[in-house]
């Protein structure tokens, strides 16, 4: 159990901050930026869950808790050991509430503009994010260990966001699509 007993410490006042393992890295390092994207994409999911409806709503709930195991693991050096990391059956959950999504789903004739409901509105502007800290993740794991369930959790959360996005817009009736060249 974590208990906060106190919100600032002042020890990352020079620029420094901890990591879970007590290493003292800048705040700026790639790790750091890496589990601070993955906190970014949870907020930007807070704020999908307050539009969403029924079954997108309560699997938010899901993922904002696995986003927290996620920004663990991402703040722990290494890949194994007693730390909480993401597991695999974590990423399988993921995959089949994607391929449940998907069979409720028209297929697309092209891609989808960002947008629509508020709901999938958001639901995008998070993808983007978790796009951001996979990519963020990959430069990462090029340089130290990172686990492989936290690579796939970030990239198929993405793919989620993605049929969650257009389950919000109607099952997809309401999403709008890219003309290309429509206003050459």
């Amino acid at each position: 159990m974590v208990v906060l007993s106190r919100i600032y410490t002042r020890t990352g006042d020079g620029g420094e901050t901890s990591l879970g393992d007590g290493t003292r890295v800048a705040k700026h390092a790639l790790r750091v930026e890496c589990y601070g994207t993955v906190d970014e994409a949870n907020a930007c999911l807070g704020l999908a869950r307050l539009h969403a409806r029924g079954e997108v709503a309560e699997e938010l709930g899901r993922i904002q808790n696995d986003l927290f195991d996620l920004g663990a693991d991402l703040c722990r050096p290494g890949t194994g050991g007693e730390a909480l990391r993401v597991s695999e059956a974590q990423v399988e959950r993921l995959e089949r509430a994607i391929d449940a999504a998907t069979a409720r789903l028209e297929p697309l004739r092209s891609f989808v503009l960002p947008g629509g409901g508020a709901a999938a509105a958001h639901l995008h502007l998070a993808r983007t994010v978790v796009r951001r800290a996979e990519r963020l993740a990959a430069a990462l794991a090029e340089r130290e260990p990172v686990g492989g369930p936290a690579l796939r959790y970030l990239n198929r959360l993405s793919d989620w966001l993605f049929v969650a996005a257009r389950l919000e817009n109607d099952e997809g009736r309401a999403d709008v699509l890219w003309v290309p060249g429509a206003h050459r």
